[in-house]
C-alpha cells in the first residue's frame, strides 16, 4: 500500500518489490488510492469510517485479495500486507480487522490503529501528540494476533518514531493477551552500506519471532534501501523490502 502522493508504479519502482517477487516466486498487488477519495492519494486511515472491517477502504482492499486469489493460484494461508506511511497505517488496520486473511503485516513509517479520527487529529498523531503512542498499551482485543514487522527512522519529521513504537506496542500487546509474555531481544548493529540500526525481536516460547522492530538511526520519512527511481526512498538502507519478505516467508 503506497503512501501519500504516490501511485502503484512509483511505489513498485521505489520498493523494488517486483524483483523480489521474481526471485522468490510470489505475487504482488499494488492497490491505488484515487484523488476522488483523497486529494493527496492517501489511504483514509484516520477516518472512523475506514477503521474497521466493514469500512469502505478496508473491505475494498480485502476484496482485492479475493479477486487475485480467483485469478491466480494463491496459498490463502500466506497472504501478507505491507505499506508505507498512510499505507502502513492502513496495513495495520487490515491486520487487526482481517486477521483470518493476512498472515503477517509490515508497517514502514506508519501509525498505530485508532491513532486519529479526523484530519486535525491525524496531523497531531503524526507528530506523536494527543496520545497516539499510548494506543500501543491499551488496544482493544483482537481475535487473532498477527505477526508484525515495523521499520521507522528516528529522524522522521513527518511521522515521528513514537508512532512506530506504538505499532510495535499494539502488536506485542495483542500476542500477550492471547498467550505467555514474549521475550525481548535487542541487537544494535551497523549493516554494511547502511545506516546504523537497532533491531528488537519479540520471541515466543517456541523461539519464533512474533514482532520485529527496526529503528533506523538518522533515518527520515523514506523507504529504506529503496530505489531512487521511486519517491520517498532512502537508498542507503537497510534493505526494508528484503527484510520484510524474509519476515513474511517465515510466516
Amino acid at each position: 500500500l503506497h503512501g501519500c502522493k504516490q501511485n502503484p508504479d512509483d511505489f513498485a519502482a521505489g520498493t523494488r518489490m517486483n524483483q523480489l517477487a521474481e526471485r522468490h516466486g510470489f505475487l504482488v498487488a499494488y492497490p491505488a488510492q484515487t484523488a476522488r477519495a483523497n486529494g493527496s492519494d492517501c489511504w483514509n486511515w484516520f477516518e472512523r469510517t475506514h477503521q474497521d472491517r466493514d469500512g469502505a477502504e478496508p473491505s475494498l482492499l480485502a476484496g482485492i485479495v479475493a479477486d487475485v486469489a480467483c485469478a491466480h493460484a494463491v496459498d490463502e494461508g500466506r497472504v501478507f500486507v505491507a505499506g508505507l506511511s498512510a499505507g502502513a497505517a492502513m496495513a495495520v488496520i487490515l491486520g487487526r480487522e482481517y486477521p483470518e486473511l493476512f498472515a503477517a503485516v509490515a508497517a514502514h513509517s506508519g501509525l498505530p490503529a485508532g491513532a486519529a479520527h479526523d484530519v486535525p487529529s491525524a496531523f497531531a498523531a503524526m507528530q506523536g501528540r494527543h496520545g497516539a503512542p499510548a494506543m500501543a498499551h491499551a488496544p482493544r482485543p483482537v481475535s487473532r494476533a498477527v505477526p508484525t514487522i515495523v521499520f521507522h527512522g528516528d529522524a522522521d519529521a513527518t511521522v515521528t518514531a513514537a508512532n512506530g513504537a506504538a505499532v510495535v506496542g499494539q502488536a506485542v500487546s495483542a500476542f500477550e493477551q492471547q498467550r505467555a509474555p514474549l521475550q525481548r531481544i535487542t541487537d544494535n548493529a551497523a549493516i554494511a552500506g547502511s545506516k546504523r540500526c537497532t533491531v528488537t525481536r519479540f520471541v515466543d516460547a517456541d523461539g519464533d519471532t512474533a514482532v520485529e522492530a527496526w529503528v533506523v538511526h538518522g533515518g527520515a520519512h523514506a523507504w529504506f534501501g529503496g530505489s531512487a527511481a521511486g519517491s520517498y526512498t532512502d537508498p542507503a538502507g537497510p534493505d526494508a523490502s528484503a527484510e520484510i519478505v524474509r519476515f513474511f516467508l517465515k510466516h
